[in-house]
Order: C-alpha cells, then sequence, then structure tokens
C-alpha cells in the first residue's frame, strides 16, 4: 500500500481547520447584511416593546434563555450592538438578572470564537512568527488569566481583538473563560443598572420621536447612547480595576528577579 508524501495532506488539513472559521465569517457577513447596522438599537427596543414585553411576561424563562442566546450570537459574530443588548437586559429582567444573562451571553459567544480561533490559526501562526513571538505567547500563557483580567477590564481594548490575541498565544480553555467572565461583570452591571432606568429615557422623548415617525420622515433616532454610560469616574475605576489584576505578574517577575540576583 503506498505512503502519503508528508505535504499531500497539509493543504487538506489546513481547510478542515479554516472551515469553522470560514463559517464564522460567512454567518457574520449575512447577519450583518440581512439584520442591519441599527437592528440592536434602542429604536428597535421601542418599537417591538410591546411584543417583547408581552413575551419577557408569558415567557420568561424562555426569553432569558433567548436573550443569552441572541448575546452569545453577537459576540461570536463580532456584530454591533453588544452594549445595547446589555442595557435592554437591564430594562426587561432587571439589574441582577439582566447583567447575569449578559455576562453569561457575552463568556459564551467570546468562548466560541476564541476556541474557533486556537482550533483554526493559533498554533499554525504561532510557529510562523518565530522564536521571539513564541517567548511572548509562553510569558502571556504564564500569567494569562491576569493578563486577560487587565484585558477585559480596562475598555480601551476592543472585545473580538481580546477573544482572539489569548487563541493565537495559546492560552487554556480555563483561564481564559474565568478572566472574561470576571472581567465583563463590572462594565456589565454598570450598563444593565443604566438599562434600569430606560423607562424614564424613553418617555422624555416617545412623544417627539413619535411625531417624528408620524410623519413619516426617515431620520428618526432617539438619543440615548450606549457609549455615555463609560463616564471618566466608571473608566478610571475600570483602570484600577485592571492595574489590580496585574499585580500578581509584577510581584512575580520581581520575585524572580531578586531570586536570580542571589
Amino acid at each position: 500500500m503506498p505512503v502519503p508524501e508528508p505535504g499531500i495532506d497539509r493543504p487538506r488539513s489546513l481547510v478542515r481547520r479554516l472551515l469553522p472559521l470560514i463559517a464564522i465569517v460567512i454567518l457574520a457577513v449575512i447577519a450583518y447584511l440581512t439584520v442591519g447596522k441599527g437592528m440592536i438599537s434602542l429604536e428597535s427596543l421601542v418599537q417591538h416593546r410591546t411584543a417583547i414585553d408581552e413575551f419577557v411576561m408569558g415567557h420568561r424563562v424562555l426569553a432569558v434563555l433567548a436573550y443569552v442566546a441572541l448575546y452569545a450570537a453577537v459576540v461570536a459574530l463580532s456584530l454591533p450592538g453588544a452594549a445595547y443588548l446589555t442595557v435592554s437586559g437591564g430594562f426587561l429582567f432587571g439589574l441582577v438578572l439582566g447583567a447575569s444573562a449578559a455576562v453569561i451571553g457575552a463568556t459564551l459567544g467570546a468562548t466560541i470564537i476564541f476556541l474557533v480561533a486556537r482550533t483554526a490559526l493559533g498554533a499554525p501562526l504561532l510557529k510562523r512568527a518565530g522564536p521571539r513571538a513564541t517567548q511572548l505567547a509562553e510569558g502571556f500563557r504564564e500569567d494569562a488569566f491576569s493578563y486577560l483580567l487587565f484585558l477585559r477590564l480596562v475598555p480601551a481594548f476592543p472585545f473580538f481583538l481580546v477573544n482572539l490575541v489569548p487563541a493565537f498565544a495559546g492560552v487554556r480553555l480555563g483561564p481564559f473563560v474565568a478572566a472574561t467572565a470576571l472581567g465583563i461583570i463590572p462594565g456589565g452591571v454598570a450598563y444593565a443598572f443604566a438599562g434600569t432606568g430606560l423607562d424614564s429615557v424613553i418617555a422624555a422623548q416617545k412623544e417627539s420621536y413619535d411625531a417624528c415617525m408620524a410623519a413619516g420622515r426617515a431620520e428618526c433616532h432617539l438619543t440615548f447612547d450606549a457609549k455615555d454610560i463609560l463616564t471618566p469616574e466608571l473608566i478610571g475605576t475600570l483602570v484600577a480595576l485592571g492595574v489590580l489584576a496585574l499585580i500578581p505578574v509584577v510581584v512575580k517577575r520581581l520575585r524572580r528577579r531578586a531570586r536570580l540576583a542571589e
């Protein structure tokens, strides 16, 4: 029986690894084109509020599960609107349940794209990047939880990017999930808390919004911006928490230097 040459199966192996990633990209494009950028927004919540409220009141458990699934899909496909979803969670389910559902959904979505990226590209890219990149990846893996917690807490780093970097560095699943869930709790609580007061925002603007819609105008918007929740005080708090997350890394490095100097 002839033995296949070593290089023959490499293209097939690469294709198999890339299939999940290709599927994610295709689904993301389809979802973006079908749903549209503005569908996950405050306007959409207002437009469909009666139907949503009836569904939540009649099927609360199913509504929460559907919310978690939608949130996971939005994060896994890197679609815009996650901030509005978190605010909507607080609006629909209250602070505790809304924030909890948002954290679970975001963690599930992040884990999906992390696993897909790690399987498809993590190891091959790391091998091609050279010894320096491998060394950096090893350092990242060694203190993965602290680094990831910092990246999750500080809002300067895009959420989807923080899903990919650990995958390329070969971080284990456990630290990734733990740091992701813990790191997004403060922001999730802040956004969900804002959602609990969303009724007053809607009431203050609904009259002009309804008048605009009745006039048939194309540009009718509620002016609530989810980004406004990121006040300087909140950003400062998140950055401070991120710095605290790095303290174990700094202590470990200092102890290592002290041992080497002895």
